[in-house]
Protein backbone atom coordinates (compact mmCIF):
# COMPACT_ATOMS: atom_id res chain seq x y z
CA UNK A 1 0.00 0.00 0.00
CA UNK A 2 2.96 1.72 0.27
CA UNK A 3 2.92 2.94 -3.54
CA UNK A 4 -0.64 4.37 -3.53
CA UNK A 5 -2.08 7.35 -1.61
CA UNK A 6 -5.27 5.32 0.00
CA UNK A 7 -8.73 7.71 0.56
CA UNK A 8 -12.17 6.36 1.88
CA UNK A 9 -14.61 9.27 0.93
CA UNK A 10 -16.01 10.40 -2.72
CA UNK A 11 -13.49 13.01 -2.67
CA UNK A 12 -9.97 11.70 -3.52
CA UNK A 13 -6.48 13.25 -3.67
CA UNK A 14 -3.18 12.12 -5.84
CA UNK A 15 -1.10 9.37 -5.81
CA UNK A 16 2.20 8.68 -5.79
CA UNK A 17 2.88 6.34 -9.26
CA UNK A 18 2.06 7.06 -12.43
CA UNK A 19 1.16 4.40 -15.46
CA UNK A 20 0.96 4.82 -19.16
CA UNK A 21 -2.13 4.37 -20.00
CA UNK A 22 -3.19 0.89 -20.50
CA UNK A 23 0.00 -0.26 -20.10
CA UNK A 24 0.24 -2.49 -17.14
CA UNK A 25 -2.77 -4.25 -18.83
CA UNK A 26 -0.77 -4.86 -21.56
CA UNK A 27 1.94 -6.07 -19.84
CA UNK A 28 0.27 -8.54 -17.90
CA UNK A 29 -2.29 -9.66 -20.67
CA UNK A 30 -2.53 -12.78 -21.73
CA UNK A 31 -4.45 -13.78 -25.55
CA UNK A 32 -8.18 -13.21 -24.05
CA UNK A 33 -6.84 -10.06 -23.08
CA UNK A 34 -5.72 -8.79 -25.63
CA UNK A 35 -8.59 -10.25 -27.83
CA UNK A 36 -11.06 -7.79 -25.48
CA UNK A 37 -8.62 -5.12 -25.55
CA UNK A 38 -9.39 -5.76 -29.71
CA UNK A 39 -13.05 -5.99 -29.28
CA UNK A 40 -12.99 -2.39 -27.24
CA UNK A 41 -10.49 -0.72 -29.72
CA UNK A 42 -12.62 -2.03 -32.77
CA UNK A 43 -15.66 -0.82 -31.50
CA UNK A 44 -14.45 2.66 -30.55
CA UNK A 45 -13.04 3.39 -34.33
CA UNK A 46 -16.51 1.64 -35.57
CA UNK A 47 -18.30 4.41 -33.77
CA UNK A 48 -15.99 7.08 -34.49
CA UNK A 49 -16.41 6.38 -38.69
CA UNK A 50 -20.06 5.55 -38.54
CA UNK A 51 -22.29 6.98 -35.51
CA UNK A 52 -24.49 10.09 -36.74
CA UNK A 53 -22.60 12.65 -35.51
CA UNK A 54 -18.59 12.96 -35.04
CA UNK A 55 -17.43 11.85 -31.67
CA UNK A 56 -13.48 11.71 -30.88
CA UNK A 57 -11.93 8.66 -29.71
CA UNK A 58 -10.55 10.28 -27.22
CA UNK A 59 -14.62 10.56 -25.48
CA UNK A 60 -14.90 7.30 -26.44
CA UNK A 61 -12.25 6.20 -24.28
CA UNK A 62 -12.96 7.69 -21.52
CA UNK A 63 -16.93 6.75 -21.50
CA UNK A 64 -15.54 3.31 -21.83
CA UNK A 65 -13.12 3.69 -18.81
CA UNK A 66 -15.87 4.91 -16.62
CA UNK A 67 -18.44 2.68 -17.45
CA UNK A 68 -15.77 -0.15 -16.99
CA UNK A 69 -14.93 0.82 -13.33
CA UNK A 70 -18.60 2.23 -12.20
CA UNK A 71 -19.77 -1.14 -12.68
CA UNK A 72 -17.58 -2.32 -9.75
CA UNK A 73 -18.58 -0.44 -6.96
CA UNK A 74 -20.12 2.95 -5.83
CA UNK A 75 -16.42 4.29 -5.32
CA UNK A 76 -14.61 3.25 -8.11
CA UNK A 77 -14.07 5.14 -11.12
CA UNK A 78 -11.57 6.85 -14.01
CA UNK A 79 -11.30 10.36 -13.64
CA UNK A 80 -9.63 12.58 -16.71
CA UNK A 81 -6.96 14.82 -16.07
CA UNK A 82 -9.72 17.91 -15.16
CA UNK A 83 -11.72 15.58 -12.51
CA UNK A 84 -8.40 14.77 -11.03
CA UNK A 85 -7.23 18.10 -10.37
CA UNK A 86 -10.46 18.68 -9.00
CA UNK A 87 -9.99 15.85 -6.41
CA UNK A 88 -6.73 17.34 -5.59
CA UNK A 89 -8.05 20.59 -4.83
CA UNK A 90 -10.79 18.76 -2.92
CA UNK A 91 -8.30 17.02 -0.68
CA UNK A 92 -6.38 20.32 0.32
CA UNK A 93 -9.25 21.95 1.41
CA UNK A 94 -9.32 24.82 -1.40
CA UNK A 95 -11.46 24.35 -4.35
CA UNK A 96 -14.45 26.74 -6.31
CA UNK A 97 -17.98 25.39 -6.17
CA UNK A 98 -20.82 24.76 -3.85
CA UNK A 99 -19.76 22.89 -0.52
CA UNK A 100 -21.48 19.72 -1.20
CA UNK A 101 -20.40 15.97 -0.84
CA UNK A 102 -22.54 13.95 -3.01
CA UNK A 103 -23.17 10.46 -4.00
CA UNK A 104 -25.69 8.31 -6.49
CA UNK A 105 -29.28 6.45 -5.89
CA UNK A 106 -31.81 5.54 -8.27
CA UNK A 107 -29.91 7.04 -11.23
CA UNK A 108 -30.26 10.39 -9.33
CA UNK A 109 -27.46 12.48 -7.37
CA UNK A 110 -27.89 12.35 -3.86
CA UNK A 111 -26.42 14.40 -0.76
CA UNK A 112 -24.56 13.02 2.01
CA UNK A 113 -23.70 15.91 3.06
CA UNK A 114 -22.88 19.77 2.81
CA UNK A 115 -19.77 21.03 4.24
CA UNK A 116 -19.92 23.11 7.36
CA UNK A 117 -19.86 27.54 6.38
CA UNK A 118 -20.15 26.30 2.65
CA UNK A 119 -23.29 28.17 -0.24
CA UNK A 120 -25.13 24.79 -0.08
CA UNK A 121 -25.14 24.34 4.05
CA UNK A 122 -26.27 28.26 4.15
CA UNK A 123 -28.65 27.41 1.32
CA UNK A 124 -29.89 24.71 3.65
CA UNK A 125 -29.72 21.72 1.33
CA UNK A 126 -29.56 18.18 3.60
CA UNK A 127 -28.08 15.01 3.83
CA UNK A 128 -30.78 12.96 1.56
CA UNK A 129 -31.57 15.66 -0.69
CA UNK A 130 -31.66 14.30 -4.19
CA UNK A 131 -30.95 16.27 -6.81
CA UNK A 132 -33.75 16.04 -9.94
CA UNK A 133 -32.20 19.18 -12.06
CA UNK A 134 -29.24 21.63 -12.71
CA UNK A 135 -29.84 24.67 -13.79
CA UNK A 136 -33.48 23.17 -15.27
CA UNK A 137 -31.70 20.57 -17.38
CA UNK A 138 -32.50 17.13 -16.13
CA UNK A 139 -29.55 15.70 -14.07
CA UNK A 140 -31.18 11.44 -13.88
CA UNK A 141 -28.08 9.24 -15.30
CA UNK A 142 -25.61 12.30 -15.13
CA UNK A 143 -22.39 10.45 -13.89
CA UNK A 144 -21.16 11.93 -10.58
CA UNK A 145 -18.18 13.49 -12.28
CA UNK A 146 -20.10 15.34 -14.75
CA UNK A 147 -22.69 16.39 -11.86
CA UNK A 148 -19.70 17.77 -9.62
CA UNK A 149 -18.21 19.81 -13.22
CA UNK A 150 -21.51 21.72 -13.99
CA UNK A 151 -21.87 22.45 -10.03
CA UNK A 152 -18.72 23.80 -9.92
CA UNK A 153 -17.52 27.37 -11.97
CA UNK A 154 -16.08 30.20 -11.27
CA UNK A 155 -16.81 32.34 -8.28
CA UNK A 156 -20.06 34.72 -7.97
CA UNK A 157 -21.37 32.55 -10.72
CA UNK A 158 -24.93 31.29 -9.58
CA UNK A 159 -26.74 27.58 -10.30
CA UNK A 160 -30.26 26.60 -9.61
CA UNK A 161 -30.55 22.92 -8.00
CA UNK A 162 -34.21 21.55 -8.13
CA UNK A 163 -34.13 18.88 -4.96
CA UNK A 164 -36.34 16.17 -4.15
CA UNK A 165 -37.14 16.36 -0.01
CA UNK A 166 -38.83 12.98 0.73
CA UNK A 167 -42.64 13.60 -0.22
CA UNK A 168 -42.50 17.05 -0.34
CA UNK A 169 -43.55 19.28 -3.50
CA UNK A 170 -39.96 19.66 -5.75
CA UNK A 171 -37.68 22.25 -3.94
CA UNK A 172 -35.70 24.72 -6.25
CA UNK A 173 -32.62 26.69 -4.48
CA UNK A 174 -30.10 28.97 -6.35
CA UNK A 175 -26.93 29.42 -4.75
CA UNK A 176 -23.95 31.42 -5.89
CA UNK A 177 -20.46 29.77 -6.07
CA UNK A 178 -17.55 30.69 -4.32
CA UNK A 179 -13.90 29.75 -3.17
CA UNK A 180 -14.60 26.61 -1.13
CA UNK A 181 -11.84 27.17 2.31
CA UNK A 182 -12.29 24.43 4.74
CA UNK A 183 -11.54 24.69 7.71
CA UNK A 184 -12.21 20.97 8.94
CA UNK A 185 -11.75 21.91 12.86
CA UNK A 186 -13.64 23.71 14.88
CA UNK A 187 -13.32 23.83 18.63
CA UNK A 188 -14.61 25.41 21.52
CA UNK A 189 -14.73 25.28 25.33
CA UNK A 190 -17.87 24.74 26.93
CA UNK A 191 -18.91 26.56 30.28
CA UNK A 192 -18.63 23.11 32.01
CA UNK A 193 -15.49 22.68 31.37
CA UNK A 194 -15.58 20.06 28.40
CA UNK A 195 -14.28 20.50 25.18
CA UNK A 196 -16.14 20.49 21.89
CA UNK A 197 -14.26 19.69 18.51
CA UNK A 198 -16.29 19.54 15.33
CA UNK A 199 -14.41 17.65 12.32
CA UNK A 200 -16.34 18.37 9.45
CA UNK A 201 -14.13 16.69 6.85
CA UNK A 202 -11.01 14.44 7.09
CA UNK A 203 -8.56 16.82 4.62
CA UNK A 204 -4.49 17.66 4.32
CA UNK A 205 -5.41 19.91 7.66
CA UNK A 206 -7.42 17.82 9.94
CA UNK A 207 -4.69 15.80 11.26
CA UNK A 208 -2.75 19.38 12.75
CA UNK A 209 -6.51 21.53 13.41
CA UNK A 210 -7.10 18.52 15.76
CA UNK A 211 -3.86 18.41 17.34
CA UNK A 212 -4.02 22.45 18.09
CA UNK A 213 -7.09 22.02 19.34
CA UNK A 214 -6.83 19.95 22.05
CA UNK A 215 -3.57 21.83 22.59
CA UNK A 216 -5.52 24.79 22.99
CA UNK A 217 -8.80 23.40 24.83
CA UNK A 218 -5.73 22.10 27.71
CA UNK A 219 -4.35 25.72 27.47
CA UNK A 220 -8.08 27.42 27.77
CA UNK A 221 -9.14 25.32 30.72
CA UNK A 222 -5.83 25.55 32.70
CA UNK A 223 -5.24 21.70 32.61
CA UNK A 224 -8.43 20.75 33.99
CA UNK A 225 -10.33 19.67 30.97
CA UNK A 226 -13.52 17.80 32.36
CA UNK A 227 -13.76 15.98 28.77
CA UNK A 228 -14.02 15.97 25.21
CA UNK A 229 -17.06 15.47 22.65
CA UNK A 230 -15.39 14.91 18.94
CA UNK A 231 -18.26 15.67 16.92
CA UNK A 232 -18.48 13.53 13.64
CA UNK A 233 -22.01 13.87 12.43
CA UNK A 234 -22.34 14.68 8.55
CA UNK A 235 -18.78 14.27 8.28
CA UNK A 236 -18.45 12.65 4.98
CA UNK A 237 -14.57 11.02 5.55
CA UNK A 238 -11.48 11.82 3.37
CA UNK A 239 -7.96 11.08 4.22
CA UNK A 240 -7.50 7.69 5.84
CA UNK A 241 -3.80 9.12 6.82
CA UNK A 242 -5.84 11.95 9.01
CA UNK A 243 -8.26 9.29 10.48
CA UNK A 244 -5.29 7.73 12.17
CA UNK A 245 -3.80 10.63 12.97
CA UNK A 246 -6.78 11.87 15.18
CA UNK A 247 -7.72 8.46 16.67
CA UNK A 248 -3.84 8.28 17.62
CA UNK A 249 -4.12 11.74 19.48
CA UNK A 250 -6.46 9.52 21.66
CA UNK A 251 -4.53 6.84 21.90
CA UNK A 252 -0.93 5.22 23.63
CA UNK A 253 -0.13 2.67 20.87
CA UNK A 254 -1.84 -0.31 19.73
CA UNK A 255 -3.95 -0.85 16.74
CA UNK A 256 -5.85 2.23 14.93
CA UNK A 257 -7.59 0.30 11.55
CA UNK A 258 -6.25 -2.65 9.63
CA UNK A 259 -6.29 -2.86 5.89
CA UNK A 260 -7.43 -6.42 4.00
CA UNK A 261 -7.05 -6.06 0.28
CA UNK A 262 -7.12 -9.10 -2.59
CA UNK A 263 -3.41 -9.69 -2.32
CA UNK A 264 -2.12 -10.61 1.10
CA UNK A 265 1.09 -8.68 0.62
CA UNK A 266 -1.16 -5.93 0.55
CA UNK A 267 -2.86 -6.32 3.95
CA UNK A 268 -1.08 -3.50 6.19
CA UNK A 269 -2.36 -2.36 10.26
CA UNK A 270 -2.04 1.34 11.23
CA UNK A 271 -1.02 1.72 14.76
CA UNK A 272 -1.39 5.07 17.05
CA UNK A 273 2.06 6.57 18.48
CA UNK A 274 3.33 4.91 21.56
CA UNK A 275 2.37 7.58 23.93
CA UNK A 276 -0.15 9.89 21.88
CA UNK A 277 -2.73 9.99 23.87
CA UNK A 278 -2.60 14.04 24.63
CA UNK A 279 -5.61 13.73 27.16
CA UNK A 280 -4.77 10.60 29.48
CA UNK A 281 -7.15 10.39 31.66
CA UNK A 282 -9.90 12.12 30.50
CA UNK A 283 -13.28 11.14 29.02
CA UNK A 284 -14.17 11.19 25.70
CA UNK A 285 -17.64 11.00 23.26
CA UNK A 286 -17.58 10.49 19.98
CA UNK A 287 -21.04 11.88 18.26
CA UNK A 288 -22.11 10.17 14.97
CA UNK A 289 -25.19 9.72 12.57
CA UNK A 290 -26.38 8.05 9.38
CA UNK A 291 -24.23 11.15 7.31
CA UNK A 292 -21.07 10.02 9.56
CA UNK A 293 -18.77 7.70 6.78
CA UNK A 294 -15.62 6.10 6.11
CA UNK A 295 -12.98 8.40 7.88
CA UNK A 296 -15.76 8.87 10.89
CA UNK A 297 -16.23 5.18 11.00
CA UNK A 298 -12.44 4.69 11.35
CA UNK A 299 -11.95 7.00 14.22
CA UNK A 300 -15.10 6.43 15.76
CA UNK A 301 -14.50 2.40 15.55
CA UNK A 302 -10.93 2.58 17.00
CA UNK A 303 -12.02 4.83 20.31
CA UNK A 304 -14.88 2.35 20.77
CA UNK A 305 -13.27 -0.71 20.56
CA UNK A 306 -10.16 0.63 22.56
CA UNK A 307 -12.41 1.64 24.77
CA UNK A 308 -10.88 5.13 24.68
CA UNK A 309 -14.50 6.81 24.14
CA UNK A 310 -18.18 6.15 24.17
CA UNK A 311 -19.70 6.76 20.81
CA UNK A 312 -23.20 8.18 21.13
CA UNK A 313 -25.72 8.86 18.18
CA UNK A 314 -27.40 6.73 15.69
CA UNK A 315 -26.00 4.42 13.27
CA UNK A 316 -23.47 5.59 11.11
CA UNK A 317 -23.26 5.34 7.17
CA UNK A 318 -21.28 1.68 6.70
CA UNK A 319 -18.32 2.79 3.62
CA UNK A 320 -15.98 0.59 5.24
CA UNK A 321 -14.05 0.17 1.83
CA UNK A 322 -10.36 1.90 0.45
CA UNK A 323 -9.45 3.36 -2.28
CA UNK A 324 -6.35 3.67 -3.99
CA UNK A 325 -5.90 6.85 -6.42
CA UNK A 326 -3.12 5.92 -9.75
CA UNK A 327 -2.08 8.20 -11.79
CA UNK A 328 -2.27 7.73 -15.28
CA UNK A 329 0.29 9.90 -17.26
CA UNK A 330 -1.26 12.09 -18.97
CA UNK A 331 -4.53 10.50 -19.09
CA UNK A 332 -5.70 11.28 -15.59
CA UNK A 333 -6.05 8.65 -12.86
CA UNK A 334 -8.03 5.90 -11.71
CA UNK A 335 -9.81 5.70 -8.13
CA UNK A 336 -10.05 1.88 -7.72
CA UNK A 337 -11.53 -0.21 -4.59
CA UNK A 338 -8.28 -2.00 -3.28
CA UNK A 339 -9.47 -3.26 0.18
CA UNK A 340 -11.65 -3.06 2.99
CA UNK A 341 -10.90 -1.91 6.52
CA UNK A 342 -11.34 -3.47 10.11
CA UNK A 343 -11.52 -1.94 13.16
CA UNK A 344 -8.82 -2.84 15.93
CA UNK A 345 -11.12 -5.84 16.95
CA UNK A 346 -11.43 -7.32 13.55
CA UNK A 347 -14.65 -5.77 12.73
CA UNK A 348 -15.27 -4.74 8.83
CA UNK A 349 -18.11 -1.77 8.95
CA UNK A 350 -18.65 -2.16 5.23
CA UNK A 351 -22.30 -2.00 4.39
CA UNK A 352 -22.90 -2.10 8.24
CA UNK A 353 -21.78 0.92 9.62
CA UNK A 354 -20.84 1.50 13.71
CA UNK A 355 -23.26 1.19 15.90
CA UNK A 356 -23.86 3.62 18.93
CA UNK A 357 -22.73 2.53 22.58
CA UNK A 358 -25.46 5.03 23.41
CA UNK A 359 -28.48 5.58 21.37
CA UNK A 360 -29.15 8.99 21.48
CA UNK A 361 -31.31 10.21 18.00
CA UNK A 362 -32.60 13.88 17.81
CA UNK A 363 -35.35 14.95 18.40
CA UNK A 364 -38.38 14.47 15.57
CA UNK A 365 -38.48 18.64 15.29
CA UNK A 366 -34.71 19.11 14.77
CA UNK A 367 -34.48 16.32 12.31
CA UNK A 368 -33.88 16.25 8.44
CA UNK A 369 -37.64 16.26 7.10
CA UNK A 370 -38.09 13.26 4.89
CA UNK A 371 -37.35 10.11 6.16
CA UNK A 372 -33.84 7.98 6.38
CA UNK A 373 -30.34 9.18 5.20
CA UNK A 374 -28.51 7.74 2.16
CA UNK A 375 -26.56 4.76 3.42
CA UNK A 376 -23.84 2.63 1.64
CA UNK A 377 -26.31 -0.53 1.76
CA UNK A 378 -28.62 1.51 -0.78
CA UNK A 379 -26.04 2.49 -3.32
CA UNK A 380 -26.06 0.60 -6.54
CA UNK A 381 -23.31 -2.10 -6.38
CA UNK A 382 -22.26 -1.96 -2.62
CA UNK A 383 -20.06 -4.79 -1.55
CA UNK A 384 -21.28 -6.65 1.11
CA UNK A 385 -20.36 -6.99 4.68
CA UNK A 386 -17.24 -9.69 4.95
CA UNK A 387 -18.05 -10.49 9.11
CA UNK A 388 -15.22 -10.06 10.81
CA UNK A 389 -11.47 -11.49 10.52
CA UNK A 390 -11.99 -13.75 13.20
CA UNK A 391 -15.41 -15.29 11.39
CA UNK A 392 -17.99 -13.42 13.95
CA UNK A 393 -20.90 -11.63 12.70
CA UNK A 394 -20.02 -7.33 12.37
CA UNK A 395 -22.35 -6.17 14.82
CA UNK A 396 -21.51 -9.23 17.38
CA UNK A 397 -18.30 -7.63 18.45
CA UNK A 398 -19.60 -4.60 20.54
CA UNK A 399 -22.55 -6.96 21.81
CA UNK A 400 -25.17 -4.58 20.49
CA UNK A 401 -28.62 -4.84 18.68
CA UNK A 402 -28.14 -2.91 15.37
CA UNK A 403 -30.42 0.09 16.15
CA UNK A 404 -32.60 1.84 13.11
CA UNK A 405 -31.25 4.44 11.47
CA UNK A 406 -32.92 7.64 12.09
CA UNK A 407 -32.89 10.87 9.92
CA UNK A 408 -29.93 12.62 11.35
CA UNK A 409 -29.90 16.58 13.13
CA UNK A 410 -30.66 19.61 10.69
CA UNK A 411 -26.97 20.67 9.73
CA UNK A 412 -27.66 24.21 10.47
CA UNK A 413 -28.32 23.12 14.53
CA UNK A 414 -25.06 21.04 15.14
CA UNK A 415 -23.02 22.84 18.01
CA UNK A 416 -25.26 25.27 18.38
CA UNK A 417 -27.08 25.95 22.13
CA UNK A 418 -30.48 24.37 20.76
CA UNK A 419 -28.62 20.93 19.59
CA UNK A 420 -30.49 18.05 21.40
CA UNK A 421 -27.71 15.62 20.75
CA UNK A 422 -24.91 17.71 22.24
CA UNK A 423 -26.76 17.91 25.19
CA UNK A 424 -27.39 14.81 25.63
CA UNK A 425 -23.46 14.07 25.41
CA UNK A 426 -22.60 16.73 27.47
CA UNK A 427 -24.60 15.48 30.20
CA UNK A 428 -23.41 11.69 29.51
CA UNK A 429 -19.91 13.46 30.44
CA UNK A 430 -21.52 15.58 33.70
CA UNK A 431 -22.54 12.42 34.79
CA UNK A 432 -19.48 10.22 34.03
CA UNK A 433 -17.30 13.06 35.78
CA UNK A 434 -19.71 12.45 39.21
CA UNK A 435 -19.48 9.17 38.99
CA UNK A 436 -15.59 8.68 38.88
CA UNK A 437 -15.40 11.42 41.29
CA UNK A 438 -17.87 9.19 43.64
CA UNK A 439 -16.24 6.06 43.11
CA UNK A 440 -12.51 7.88 44.36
Amino acid sequence: MTKHRLLIATSLCACLVALPLFAAIAMQGDESQAADLGLIGGVIQLVNRNYVHPIGSDELTKDVLKGMLNRLDPHSDYMDEGEFKQSQADMAGRFGGLGIQISEQDGLPKVISPIDGTPAARAGIEPGDQILLIDHVSARGMPLSKVVAVLRGNPGSSVTLTLLRGKQEPLEVTLTREIINVESVKWKLEPDGVGYVRISQFGEDTSSGFKSALEKLQRESSGKLKGLLVDLRNDPGGLLTAAIDVAGDLLDGGTVVSIRGRDASENHSFAAPGHGDMLAGVPVVVLINGASASASEIVAGALQDRHRATVMGTQSFGKGSVQTVIPLKGHGAVRLTTALYYTPSGRSIQDEGIAPDVVAEAPKDQQIAGGAVLRESSLTGALANPGSLNGSPAQAQTGQAKPISSPPIKAELIGKPDDAQLKLALAYLDHSNQSNGQAR
